[in-house]
């Protein structure tokens, strides 16, 4: 093993300490999916168990979503899952929301036609039967992911241990995924987004029919294993974005860009078709043109917040092109 020198800017409070310990392997290493999943979800001292409001521009806030648009995006997702269903009546499905930042869910508020509206906060347990329209809105970004790095000609996992009451990074050879590239530059950085992988399988091998709509942000694995050589994985805290992984754990949050190719041929395995994924801004125009059409038709003698919100969402320059949404559907 190999490790980078302690910072005063990792240290840990004492209760993040002993849970680290408690989880850490004998010889004190942690893979960087064990930490993250310690530091966003430990029910003690992790990110997502604060009751403090994380999502929203009020002060003590890190970062903000399309829900942050308030009703709008809702309806922007009723019309848009309405259109994919095509001619079969949406009041035969339940419209799952995974992952929801609130109990009422991206629906609240909003007139939609499906039977029956179900929430799945974060961590908790997902089940699903029958027809459904599964939504999620940043899920797949929040969950953990291993780090590695080609040293030598080989790829090398990094990993977290605790030091003098500080984290740092250590470098552990182990056995790498299979599907790591064979060759690499030298010091490239891959965030593998492994568990988004497995947590979509487990959402798609569920006995449930419908359609399957995901908003996040991601790239393609040649993208991740060629173009970017430090990786994707990054930090926000006060809406400030940084490097600083190992910074105030249970604090802040932490994501990496998901791989959408791992997801559609998840997807595909289990029997879905039509599977696509394109920017948020296209899916909307594509699958919601008409309420967008009569939204501005509306507003269209004065700038409201309705009409905001959908230039947020919808600007390339905002959360247009930032966002991509995988969709999908299985008869």
């Amino acid at each position: 093993m190999g490790s980078s020198a302690s910072s005063s800017a990792n240290r840990v409070s004492p209760e993040f300490a002993q849970v680290f310990r408690a989880h850490a392997a004998p010889d004190g290493w942690m893979s960087f999916a064990e930490f993250m999943a310690l530091a966003l979800f430990d029910p003690k001292v992790g990110y997502y168990s604060r009751k403090s409001a994380r999502i929203g521009y009020a002060a003590g806030t890190d970062f903000f979503t399309a829900s942050t648009s308030g009703p709008v995006f809702g309806e922007l997702v009723a019309a848009a899952c309405t259109d994919l269903l095509g001619s079969v009546d949406p009041g035969d499905f339940e419209f799952v929301e995974l992952g929801a930042e609130t109990e009422a869910g991206v629906l609240a508020g909003v007139a939609h036609g499906f039977g029956r509206v179900r929430t799945v906060r974060l961590g908790t347990a997902i089940e699903l039967r029958g027809k459904c329209v599964v939504f999620s809105n940043e899920l797949f970004d929040a969950q953990p992911f291993n780090r590695f790095v080609h040293v030598n000609g080989g790829w090398v996992e990094i990993g977290v241990a605790l030091v003098d009451g500080a984290l740092i990074e250590v470098r552990k050879t182990v056995k790498a995924p299979a599907a790591l590239p064979k060759k690499a530059e030298p010091g490239y950085v891959i965030d593998a987004p492994l568990q988004a992988r497995d947590l979509l399988i487990r959402i798609a091998e569920q006995p449930w029919s419908g359609i399957f709509v995901a908003c996040d942000y991601g790239k393609s694995w040649h993208e991740l294993s060629t173009c970017l050589p430090q990786g994707t994985a990054r930090a926000y805290y006060r809406h400030t974005q940084s490097n600083a992984l190992l910074a105030q754990p249970g604090e802040q949050d932490l994501t990496c860009h998901i791989c959408w190719d791992w997801l559609v041929e998840s997807l595909i395995q289990h029997g879905f078709e039509h599977c696509g994924v394109v920017s948020q801004e296209m899916f909307f125009i594509r699958h919601a043109g008409a309420y967008i059409a009569t939204a501005a038709e509306a507003d269209a003698a004065r700038f409201s917040q309705r009409k905001q919100s959908l230039m947020q969402l919808l600007h390339p320059a905002q959360l247009g092109q930032r966002f991509q949404v995988l969709h999908a559907k299985r008869a």
